[in-house]
């Protein structure tokens, strides 16, 4: 179709087309770590706003936006698209967090510099053909109970608060404003991974946000996550027009506290089988309803032992396989990051990784990450602490799962993660403007790693 005339993509049936009608099964990555930064992607510790206001303390304020801007100039830029592009991958789910466009200080005020990285991506992503998804990843309040919605507690405080609320369907009409005649960007991913413990707030703010954002741009399709993480679609009844319900389909064998696979995994067993049915669970909704399906996050977390990685890439492949006969889109988590996850990663000898090699260590010997951690930490101070809650709240089983994440998240991914805040912020401090800078360029792309067996199987996806 000729560039001039090519229109948005759209729902059709169980597809998404083109302006032709021809079927588009989106195949991509998320570009974690970006736009908004999570602890495990860059090396730091607890969530990005308490890491940031400390490293704006420790350096000041111009060196603080130098450091920030260099290193989200380079994270991703057309280096990047051209390997994405050449993988034969067509769409990139991008991240945010809604304090680009938005200051606590001046609620329902748009920041307009804050589009400026944002729209560098879609135009080189649509100058090679590519998709976006603009997916809001942190909301004022947060959305669900860690690190990754920016949440410095363990309270989803969006859903009690209208002007949280509020906030975010001003965000997100200025967005829709934006884009409404951008072909290339694929559609509005509206809110990544909501918790709503009471399931009645979810539902009503949906139809809300959904009717604004039609409102100005009733053409893009919306990505829609259902509660719980993405995992429970419940809150629906009949599909809204021209959405896609995603659903996030990571498998606990390949994530932090995995064991064998095929194998055990907290007295579960898993196995490709197993694999299937539940990713039929979570795409339930989407068969009942004959809409399209799109698994918007999964993939496994690597160990760097090659028998247990070969293991972790063997899930992959299995995911892979079943989305496929499924005409299942995806867009793996997570694109760069220094070595847990990502497609690419900076490389062990940069001066990145070596200056806080040592901090990256304690991290994961305190288990304050929560992404690839087995979640125990100090087995001699956190066991003792899980069996005191267990025999004294023997019935105790908090949303979203359960007691032991509970006591983990409190335990290690705050108390101890909290304070590593400033530890990382200190090996930040005294160091010159270029000693910053050449941090920040480890995570340009002619300086990292590609992660060549992940590369293979997603390109083949």
């Amino acid at each position: 179709m000729p560039e001039g005339t090519r229109r948005h993509l759209r729902v059709c049936g169980t597809d998404i087309v083109d302006g032709a009608g021809s079927p588009v099964r989106l195949r991509g990555v998320c570009l974690g770590g970006w736009m908004n930064m999570e602890n495990f992607i860059t090396g730091y510790a607890a969530n990005e706003s308490m890491m940031r206001d400390a490293v704006r303390r420790a350096i000041g304020g111009d060196r603080y936006e130098m450091f920030f801007d260099r290193l989200l100039d380079v994270f991703f830029a057309g280096a990047d698209a051209d390997f994405l592009a050449l993988l034969g991958l067509n769409s990139v789910r991008i991240p945010v967090n809604y304090r680009h466009f938005e200051d606590d200080g001046r609620p329902l005020t748009i920041r307009e510099e804050g589009f400026a990285h944002l729209d560098r991506a879609i135009s080189l992503l649509a100058s090679r053909g590519m998709y976006t998804v603009v997916d809001l990843h942190a909301v004022p309040g947060s959305q669900n109970h860690h690190w990754h919605s920016d949440n410095a507690t363990h309270i989803a405080a969006f859903w009690g608060q209208r002007h949280f609320q509020d906030r975010v369907v001003n965000l997100w009409e200025a967005i829709a404003d934006r884009y409404k005649d951008e072909v290339w960007v694929a559609g509005y991913n509206p809110m990544n991974e909501p918790a709503d413990e009471s399931r009645e707030v979810i539902g009503p703010f949906y139809d809300r946000l959904f009717a604004a954002i039609r409102a100005v741009d009733p053409a893009h399709v919306l990505f829609v996550d259902g509660n719980t993480y993405s995992t429970e679609f419940d809150v629906f009844a009949e599909p809204y027009e021209n959405t896609v319900y995603t659903c996030h389909d990571y498998v606990a064998a390949g994530l932090g506290r995995g064991g064998a696979y095929p194998g055990e995994t907290d007295g579960v067993h898993f196995d490709r089988d197993a694999v299937e049915k539940k990713f039929l669970q979570r795409t339930e909704y989407c068969r009942k309803t004959g809409t399209p399906i799109w698994v918007g996050e999964f993939g496994p977390i690597y160990t760097g032992d090659a028998a247990r990685d070969a293991q972790r890439y063997q899930v992959l492949q299995d995911q892979l396989e079943i989305y496929r006969r499924h005409n299942a889109g995806w867009a793996i988590w997570t694109y760069k990051d220094v070595g847990r996850q990502g497609l690419v990663h900076i490389r062990p000898d940069s001066t990145y990784a070596r200056h806080f090699a040592e901090f990256m260590a304690k991290k994961d010997r305190l288990g304050a990450d929560h992404w690839g951690s087995t979640g125990i930490g100090v087995a001699e101070v956190t066991e003792p602490v899980q069996q005191l809650v267990a025999r004294e709240f023997p019935g105790f089983d908090p949303y979203p799962w359960g007691r032991r994440d509970w006591v983990r998240t409190l335990l290690l991914n705050i108390l101890c993660a909290q304070p590593l805040v400033g530890e990382y912020a200190r090996l930040l401090a005294g160091l010159d403007d270029d000693a910053l800078l050449a941090f920040a360029d480890c995570f340009a792309f002619e300086n990292c790693t590609v992660r060549e067996p992940l590369a293979r199987f997603l390109a083949a996806g």
